[in-house]
């Protein structure tokens, strides 16, 4: 599989990508807001939010789910569209809040990449916190290598996490109460540094790759099964569209930590026709 289709341009940055309610929704870090693009690339801004590191998920019961990284809470869009806090993550970890999945059961899990990048902080390894369906919080999984787009497998059972620099996916045993255990590498990518991910069908996972700017589908163990070539970094992949067989990407050059909110709008949403329909959660 080579290339990919443009659905919509003029994208800060957008991340943290969800098929939900027939739209993709996104988040763009740079404009600080949501966005829901249908399969014939007409928008929608859903809700600005505080901070810029604002990754989405969605509850079982349908609401949104955003991440304020610097503030180190979770909030949660009301049916009425107000914004409240559903979590306060601050007093488990004090530096960036970054990604987020929730479960079918209902969990929610964070992660912090554990240093402050955005201010050229030593780097340091981060870790996974869970939101527990009744509001209590924990710590379940530390020592990571800059932990980015995690995934759950459709029974519940397994979580995937990306280890940006670690170059792997990692995988991790869900124990009924949510915690994790039996840490393991799911899968060595060897050059490849991954950002988002998300699960098929077949059990596959697709991640995106942004200094080399691709989406890759692998097989437990790393076997690569197929990949998407584009022209600039590719942050997050979600399946989705009518079938579940269309692969989003959210792309856009990357110069940097310190050009991430000014310069060039290079941000798109692309897609790309994928071999098996999107499974699990996200």
């Amino acid at each position: 599989m080579t290339g990919a289709t443009v659905l919509m341009s003029d994208v800060g940055l957008g991340e943290s990508p969800r098929w939900h309610a027939d739209r993709l929704w996104f988040s763009d870090w740079r404009d600080q807001v949501v966005v829901a693009v249908d399969t014939a690339g007409r928008s929608e801004r859903i809700v600005s939010v505080p901070s810029p590191v604002c990754c989405i998920d969605f509850l079982p019961d349908g609401r949104l789910l955003v991440v304020s990284g610097a503030e180190g809470r979770l909030l949660v869009r009301q049916a009425d569209g107000s914004m409240t806090v559903h979590a306060d993550l601050a007093g488990l970890e004090d530096t960036r809040w970054n990604d987020i999945v929730v479960d079918g059961r209902g969990n929610i899990y964070v992660n912090n990449i554990g240093f402050d990048l955005m201010a050229g902080g030593a780097v340091q390894t981060g870790s996974i916190a869970l939101v527990r369906a009744d509001g209590s919080t924990a710590s379940v999984a530390d020592g990571v290598a800059f932990p980015n787009g995690m995934a759950v497998t459709p029974d519940n059972a397994t979580l995937i996490l990306a280890e940006s620099y670690g170059r792997c996916l990692t995988g991790y045993d869900i124990e009924p109460d949510g915690t994790l255990t039996n840490r393991r590498v799911w899968a060595d990518l060897g050059d490849g540094v991954p950002d988002g991910i998300c699960i098929d069908a077949d059990g596959a996972v697709w991640y995106a790759d942004v200094p080399n700017r691709r989406c890759v589908r692998v097989a437990e163990g790393g076997e690569v099964l197929a990949t998407v070539e584009v022209d600039r970094g590719c942050f997050a992949c979600m399946l989705g569209g009518e079938e579940g067989t269309t692969l989003y990407i959210v792309a856009a050059t990357w110069l940097g930590p310190d050009a991430m909110f000014s310069g060039p709008r290079t941000g798109q949403v692309l897609t790309a026709p994928a071999p098996a329909r999107g499974a699990g959660w996200p």
